[in-house]
């Protein structure tokens, strides 16, 4: 691929404004040497000011999204893209969420150019285990986790019976709530049906990737150890 494409690919800026780089000498190999447009050099030997490019088609990265924030590109109000350098919106083939979390939902989400990774990352066959920290506005029952269980629990609006889904309770008002399966507002949802209303929810954990110590509204590159450990047992 021609170095103007393979940057203005990376969202650096349009085929023109990548031209125009090279003219001004912005783009060096790691000595600091001028490169050319026509030139032919490993992808790890670009620099663009001075700096790496961001990594090539195939790039995945984990996101602490905070509440207020949407999934989409288009929300008139504040969207996970606000969060990420200017360029990787602009990236081709495109940075797409990997399902969402709702605006008033934190926690863990991840983003790839890689649709095949996404693919299977969401696909029912994958059963890659989600887990939730739900906050509520009641006491829990003590019902609720055998419910949630079952495999026989429906959902208004629903035609089929939700996969089995495991609580763990920390208090009353707490609880982690695993699900292999990723239905519309399916947590919220399911507290609901048995008379509860979700005041928080953060996901913290997908298949055997956590958040650690990545601070709300931070986010870093995963590389093919993160992905191992995020399927972990589903590999």
């Amino acid at each position: 691929m021609k170095l103007v494409k393979l940057i203005a690919n990376l969202g650096y800026g349009s085929r023109k404004d990548v031209a125009a780089m090279f003219r001004e000498g912005r783009i060096t190999d790691p000595q600091g040497e001028v490169l050319y447009a026509d030139d032919k050099v490993p992808f790890d030997a670009i620099r663009v000011d001075e700096k790496p490019l961001d990594p090539p088609a195939g790039m995945t990265l984990m996101l602490h999204k905070p509440v207020g924030y949407t999934c989409s590109t288009k929300d008139p109000g504040r969207v996970i893209y606000d969060l990420l350098p200017p360029r990787f919106r602009a990236r081709s083939p495109s940075l797409s969420s990997v399902g969402r979390l709702d605006r008033d939902t934190s926690g863990l989400l991840l983003m790839t150019d890689d649709g095949a990774l996404l693919h299977r990352i969401v696909s029912p066959k994958a059963k890659l285990a989600k887990v939730y920290e739900a906050t509520l506005a009641q006491d829990l029952t003590g019902s609720e986790a055998a419910l949630f269980a079952s495999g026989t629990m429906m959902l208004e609006t629903e035609t089929t019976p939700l996969a089995p889904a495991a609580l763990e309770v920390h208090d009353p008002r707490h609880a982690a709530l695993t699900l292999t399966e990723g239905r519309y507002h399916q947590v919220r949802r399911m507290f609901a049906a048995v008379g509860n209303h979700v005041e928080a929810l953060h996901r913290s954990r997908i298949g055997g990737l956590g958040l650690a110590d990545l601070a709300a509204g931070k986010w870093r590159l995963l590389d093919a150890g993160d992905l191992e450990t995020l399927f972990g047992a589903n590999a």
